[in-house]
């Protein structure tokens, strides 16, 4: 079992649990990256940023974070581009690049997709990505 699995597996709460197997599956495929864990975040990919002040760091293209209250999508790019998909996409809150939700039920996984998908492609026209 690898440490993603292990992660998930360990999710008390069943319905937690089983959202969690249903993100990994569909970021996994939307994203073209094998799963990693941060912590108790669970990134794809990763790419390199560097801020005009000379900051610079690395972070994953896309990742997810199931915490104890909701769902938490990491959507790099932000979600300007994405104002009609997010129309159709169901309940849920934003941050700035978070996507929150309580439980994928509340949501369209089809547009849940496309905009995971449309964030990774930006992100891979934006930086070099690995």
């Amino acid at each position: 079992m690898s440490e993603v699995e292990n992660f998930i597996a360990n999710i008390e709460n069943d319905a937690k649990r089983d959202d969690a197997l249903v993100l990994l599956t569909l970021l996994t495929k939307a994203s073209s990256y094998a799963p990693c864990l941060h912590g108790t975040i669970i990134g794809f990919g990763q790419y390199h940023y560097k801020y005009e002040s000379g900051r610079e760091g690395d972070a994953s293209v896309i990742a997810f974070s199931p915490r104890k209250q909701n769902l938490v999508l990491y959507i790099m790019p932000g979600f300007s581009n994405y104002a009609a998909l997010l129309d159709k996409l169901g309940k849920y809150k934003l941050g700035k690049s978070c996507l929150y939700i309580n439980k994928l039920a509340d949501i369209d996984l089809e547009v849940l997709t496309e905009i995971a998908t449309l964030s990774v492609q930006e992100m891979k026209n934006k930086y070099p990505c690995s």
